[in-house]
């Protein structure tokens, strides 16, 4: 029976999208975290009867004939990079994101990461780095005796010591955009990699034509909607029971057959 193998793959692309939703809540505390949502296409179709095949004699065609589905599959997992929430930290190495645009990183394979956790600090040579030690692209590093840190907007370091009461300029961040953000590639961590999907990208300061500005002393929160996470995992809950009812009336249909006389 058809049905046993259709419901089964409906079974399966609802616990993709139950684990979609769940790992969305599981984040919805994550800096810069953005939602994710399961897509669906439905499988290739059995032609019984072609639509426009024809139906006999005088030229007469089928209307629509008989197609039957074989179910469902998950076409993709895709990323709504909706801005999230800006929450104060008065952290003076923290910096959020108002707009497009990602932070670049250097990873340890020496390659470039992408980032919009702005959650800064300072190595022990002074370096701007993640909360993984990761150096920021381009490297800034604030020098001993700094008693002010200043970033601006469009991504300018200012340091002030104690011997001179003038902003010494110390580093420029930049910021990264791509075409399809969503072809970006997640490796953890709030790090993503380039692909062919999202195309190369386009490195400018921050204020730039398509670029976002910069929030000193502020975090960028997640996007996770909790009550819309948790009405998408009911729904998806019945879904999965609704196809798991479809291969129990499927089984009692076949022990009906089996018992015929």
């Amino acid at each position: 029976m058809r049905s046993l193998s259709i419901a089964a793959t409906g079974m399966l692309a609802q616990q993709t999208n139950v684990d979609v939703i769940s790992n969305n809540i599981a984040n919805m505390n994550t800096t810069a975290f953005k939602l994710q949502r399961a897509e669906f296409q439905d499988l290739l179709y059995q032609q019984v009867a072609r639509p426009g095949a024809a139906s006999g004699g005088n030229e007469a065609k089928i209307p629509a004939g008989i197609q039957i589905g074989a179910g469902v599959r998950t076409g993709g997992v895709y990323r709504i990079a909706e801005q999230g929430a800006l929450t104060q930290t008065s952290n003076r190495f923290d910096v959020a994101i108002q707009g497009q645009g990602y932070f670049q990183i250097t990873l340890a394979s020496g390659e470039t990461g992408y980032t919009r956790d702005g959650s800064f600090q300072l190595s022990d040579q002074g370096e701007l780095v993640t909360s993984q030690g990761l150096r920021v692209q381009p490297g800034i590093t604030v020098p001993q005796g700094v008693v002010d840190v200043v970033i601006s907007r469009t991504g300018q370091v200012q340091v002030k010591t104690a011997d001179s009461p003038q902003m010494q300029t110390v580093g420029q961040l930049e910021l990264a955009s791509f075409v399809n953000e969503a072809g970006l590639e997640a490796q953890g961590d709030n790090l993503f990699t380039e692909t062919d999907a999202s195309g190369q990208p386009t490195v400018a300061a921050p204020g730039e034509p398509g670029l976002g500005t910069l929030a000193q002393g502020y975090l960028e929160a997640s996007n996770v909607n909790p009550v819309s996470e948790i009405t998408a995992l009911i729904s998806a809950q019945r879904a999965y029971e609704m196809n798991s009812r479809i291969v129990k009336t499927a089984d009692e249909m076949l022990a009906t057959t089996s018992q015929l006389r």
